[in-house]
């Protein structure tokens, strides 16, 4: 049966139904489910934004079609649902389904496959699967987090939608073909971006509950999705500066002396950090901040940041309240432990609204009320010894239905405490996870434990660039990684030059690392020195000339090149050039004894800075990747190659003035918190100097920024 519900198509079939409905300009949700009623699901939809103008709804023979604004359904008799453009009548997304009933469907076939599948669950759950033609083998996606494989485009990967330490799900897909998807359900799952299918399926839930918009190009498509899950708040100024930090600072005096060795070297240092062994949530010895420390710090103009776990050892005094009042993980077998170390430790569960207010008062007296004001949320995912995700259980359900959600509430603790004492509006946390909605309550991610390699370097700049497309502007790395790494290994000291270099391009800076050798025998053991004087004379010079002269020239707005481009004929224009081949911006080396690159230049750009190569006597010479290439650059150890788009390419060393450098600050007041989206365009970053003209240019298009 088909039918109209006010501005919704409802389609019902035995014991299925399916609402279509608008959901925004140019939007639809899409919700399917198998009760009588709409289940109460966690979600990371927003309320219904007011439709300013009723969708147009039509019955035809074969079904019902409702339009609004740029997209279009249509839903078949028998259920099969259509989604396509309405201005170029492109197909954005056809459900695969695949029986013997539906004559009137071309793609009729006995394999008996559904569209939207629900397979129950004993209670009551469903494992579901939602299935969609691919239209195109060369389409390519985007975005759904920050996973650690080299792969910027997504096309032909089969992705877990879960949290690991490094792997954050955030399940929006931003198509070349011109419309963005968001998969509104925090269950684990699986996502599948194959030439033949297109999958998402939730391991335990109840719905089956989507997000479709259709637009002209990517960064309205963005905005739009950040619409209905909401933006981030503007970073504060200490935030966009330099972080030092290390695994771990033992001791008040020895976080002192480095602050202060940085002021007297007159190297720009904004926060420090004390890494974790904080206590019962409040001063401990040597270990926690005291008072005097903290003003001490003020006085250097250093922000003081403190890692925060949420873990809660069985020895702990809040561990038997907080147990009494259910204010904890629970497992569903064995032995009640979430995450062994130095210590059996359970995590408190941020999907209770209790347990949040529970940790909060304990920092805002211990912390807060002392002045910190900025902490390290840290294993946000959050991290278990076994991911056995049908072991937990929260508050609002079981991990397999919804555990997702956990780092997106475990940002809401912090940024909702700080909210209701008055907090700045421009409130951040460093989090290693987050979900959709994140970026709202303030969260900074970083990419997590991550190792200390050239592969693992080339992975970030994936990650960083899927993440900002998945509506997390703010995220960052462990300056030369964290596992590992010798700061008197020459090898090394090269990785982390050129990570530091790249460093210096992200939102924000920060140098973190769990070096060798180790102090001491214990797990807790402090990492060798982490600070830029601990990797020799010239990576300390290298890194001094990087601080200097970039770190002062303002905020590092970056933000994928492509997202400027349009939809032709129902795929964006361009794309694989923009994307794949555009290398003539910022050029990130990610391989080791690099002494050549190609740079593709354009006419713009013909007199390109050409720097003799500090290592011409290193025989190896990486493949070349790039066949369409114009130009080869030598590659200097100590400079960076930098192109203003629309100005003459110029060689920043720390010293020289950047072309166009009263550009480059990019005028924070033209963009919002939702457009500083990272450039990461396979091996470069764009700093682009025409700001005015591409907000003019996207201000005169309806429904873009």
């Amino acid at each position: 049966m088909l039918c109209q519900e006010d501005n919704r198509v409802v389609f019902k079939y035995d014991s299925e139904t399916l609402w279509v409905e608008p959901w925004g300009p140019n939007a639809f949700r899409v919700r399917a489910f198998k009760s009588s009623i709409l289940p109460y699901e966690i979600q990371a939809l927003s309320l219904a934004p007011p439709i300013t103008h009723s969708p147009e709804i039509h019955s035809t023979p074969e079904g019902v079609a409702i339009t609004h604004g740029k997209i279009k359904a249509t839903i078949t008799n028998r259920g099969k649902l259509t989604l396509v453009n309405s201005q170029s009548n492109a197909v954005i997304l056809e459900e695969y389904s695949r029986n013997r009933h539906d004559l009137l469907d071309e793609k009729c076939s006995a394999l008996e496959i559904q569209a939207r599948e629900f397979k129950p669950i004993v209670g009551g759950d469903y494992h579901v699967t939602t299935r969609f033609e691919s239209q195109d083998p060369n389409e390519k996606i985007f975005g759904m987090g920050q996973y650690q494989h080299p792969y910027l485009d997504l096309k032909g990967l089969d992705i877990e939608l879960a949290h690991r330490n490094s792997q954050a799900t955030v399940p929006f897909a931003l198509s070349s073909r011109g419309y963005g998807f968001l998969w509104n359900n925090p269950a684990i799952g699986r996502a599948v971006f194959g030439k033949n299918i297109m999958s998402f399926e939730a391991y335990a839930t109840t719905a089956i509950d989507y997000w479709i918009y259709a637009g002209d190009r990517p960064a309205e498509i963005v905005e739009a999705y950040m619409a209905v899950t909401g933006k981030p708040p503007m970073m504060p100024e200490y935030g966009l500066g330099f972080w030092q930090c290390k695994l771990r600072y033992e001791s008040q005096e020895e976080l002192l002396r480095v602050a202060r060795e940085y002021r007297q070297r007159q190297l720009p240092i904004d926060v420090i950090v004390v890494d974790f062994f904080i206590g019962q949530c409040k001063e401990n010895g040597n270990l926690t901040p005291s008072i005097g420390q903290i003003l001490e710090l003020k006085s250097l103009g250093i922000e003081l940041m403190v890692s925060i776990w949420p873990t809660v050892d069985k020895r702990s005094e809040n561990f038997s309240e907080m147990v009494e009042k259910g204010l904890l993980i629970r497992t569903e077998r064995g032995i009640r432990t979430s995450f062994d170390f130095e210590g059996q430790t359970l995590y408190y569960d941020t999907t209770n609204s209790q347990a949040r207010d529970f940790v909060w008062a304990k920092v805002k007296d211990n912390y807060y009320s002392h002045g910190i004001k900025t902490f390290w949320l840290d294993q946000a995912e959050p991290e278990f010894s076994a991911y056995d995700f049908d072991n937990y259980r929260y508050h609002q359900g079981p991990a397999l239905k919804v555990g997702n959600i956990y780092p997106r509430e475990y940002a809401r603790t912090f940024y909702e405490g700080m909210k209701k004492v008055g907090g700045s509006d421009s409130i951040v946390n460093l989090l290693r996870c987050a979900w959709i909605g994140s970026q709202k309550y303030g969260a900074l991610v970083w990419s997590g434990d991550i190792a200390s390699s050239w592969p693992s370097f080339r992975n970030q700049l994936a990650a960083g660039l899927n993440m900002g497309m998945a509506g997390l502007p703010w995220w960052t790395t462990d300056i030369g990684g964290f596992h590992g790494g010798d700061p008197e290994d020459s090898g090394f000291r090269e990785l982390f030059i050129r990570w530091f270099q790249w460093g210096a391009f992200c939102p924000v800076m920060r140098l973190h690392g769990d070096r060798e050798p180790k102090r001491g025998v214990h797990t807790s053991s402090s990492g060798a020195d982490n600070e830029v004087w601990s990797y020799g004379p010239e990576a300390y010079e290298i890194c001094k000339n990087m601080q200097l002269g970039l770190m002062a020239r303002g905020r590092r707005y970056l933000f994928p090149k492509w997202l400027k481009i349009r939809v032709v004929e129902g795929v964006f224009e361009d794309v694989d050039i923009l994307v794949e081949d555009d290398f003539n911006e910022v050029n990130v080396v990610v391989e080791d004894c690099f002494v050549e690159v190609d740079v593709i230049v354009d006419d713009d750009f013909e007199d390109f800075d050409v720097v003799e190569d500090d290592f011409s006597d290193v025989d190896v010479v990486p493949e070349d990747d790039f066949e369409n290439s114009d130009v080869a650059v030598e590659d200097d150890f100590i400079e960076v190659d930098v192109v203003l788009e629309g100005d003459d390419s110029s060689v920043v060393d720390g010293t020289s003035e950047l072309a166009g450098s009263s550009e480059v600050n990019l005028l924070r007041e033209l963009l919002e918190p939702s457009e500083l989206l990272f450039e990461l365009s396979e091996l470069c970053f764009w700093v682009t100097s025409d700001v005015d003209d591409w907000v003019e240019d996207d201000k005169s298009e309806e429904g873009s920024t």
